[in-house]
């Protein structure tokens, strides 16, 4: 009988998806509250978190400044998208600074490592749409001083980059500003998460020649669900590049509610991009609801025992967090 607990505490398990930092909680101190705190996801043997900053909500709603006000920003905070994204950064800092050092931002390939080796949470940080540097785009410079490793150029509606892949967006290419930002970016070497990406957008992407990419949260087209999920020519576009792609928990994206179609789209998925293509892409505190049987990151058990009853040890470790350990390794930078 296998031990996952043990197999956790052994493997680099890794998610590509988390918006804790929308709902602000202290994160060093562990909550009943949504799925996902330094304490729960040590308890869960998770050692790379992509942490995302969100700054706009649902088109057509523009709620955000008022979810943010329930939520306790300070009204400062709340002001522009750009002061958003900022603050979000500053709570992650103070979050990882109360930590005791078992948390640390996660810039570089060898931090990455040696986080593994002395028992660390690695906290990569992502932005989730580029309209959070408001058209100036020296400030991605700026994002990347802070700590900041990826961003995608869309979230839940267009923007003045490109296309998103929300409903009745039109299908969008990227703008002149968006091919600009995407050239600074692969100067920087920042990645480009396509998570949102309207189709059109997603071949000026695979276009670019350097840019490095990959998707923090998608279910596959090809294994059902919803509206945002990729098709399997991108994900080979990904898998040619190097790129990892993060199986979403969402059950409106895949078609069902239960692990077993976590599985199945973590199955296509690799049927089509190969073994190391595959990773988790949780969408943890994302206001949207995880499969049955799971509260929060603690249930992570439950996808690495499903999948274990079905794969070889070797094949589970790798989209239970090796292969985003590796494209990290790779793309964070010296």
């Amino acid at each position: 009988m296998v031990d996952v607990n043990e197999l956790h505490r052994r493997w680099c398990i890794a998610d590509g998806h988390a918006d804790s930092l929308l709902w602000n909680r202290d994160l060093s101190v562990r909550s009943e509250e949504g799925h996902v705190d330094f304490p729960r996801l040590r308890e869960a043997g998770v050692k790379l978190q992509c942490f995302t900053i969100v700054t706009r909500g649902f088109p057509f709603v523009g709620g955000f400044p008022v979810f943010a006000a329930w939520r306790g920003w300070p009204r400062a905070a709340r002001a522009s998208e750009w002061s958003r994204a900022l603050w979000q950064v500053s709570r992650l800092e103070e979050a990882a600074a109360r930590s005791d050092d078992t948390v640390r931002i996660t810039t570089t390939g060898a931090a990455l490592e040696d986080n593994l080796a002395h028992g660390r949470l690695s906290a990569v940080l992502g932005v989730e749409g580029g309209h959070a540097i408001e058209g100036q785009v020296e400030r991605l410079a700026q994002l990347h001083a802070r700590g900041v490793r990826f961003m995608g150029l869309t979230h839940l509606s267009n923007n003045e980059l490109g296309g998103s892949s929300f409903p009745m967006m039109g299908n969008r290419g990227l703008t002149p500003l968006g091919h600009e930002v995407m050239s600074e970016m692969a100067r920087l070497g920042l990645s480009v998460d396509v998570a949102h990406a309207a189709e059109r957008t997603l071949e000026d992407l695979f276009a670019h020649p350097t840019v490095r990419f990959f998707c923090s949260h998608t279910g596959v087209r090809a294994a059902g669900g919803g509206w945002r999920n990729l098709t399997d020519a991108s994900l080979r576009r990904i898998a040619e590049r190097g790129g990892v792609v993060g199986i979403i928990f969402a059950p409106v994206y895949l078609g069902g509610d239960s692990v077993d179609d976590v599985v199945r789209h973590i199955e296509h998925a690799v049927d089509v991009m190969g073994e190391q293509g595959v990773g988790l892409g949780s969408d943890h505190d994302g206001m949207v609801p995880l499969p049955r049987g799971m509260r929060d990151v603690t249930d992570l058990h439950l996808i690495t025992e499903a999948l274990l009853r079905r794969h070889p040890e070797a094949w589970v470790e790798r989209v239970m967090g090796e292969n985003f350990r590796r494209y990290f390794r790779e793309t964070l930078g010296g």
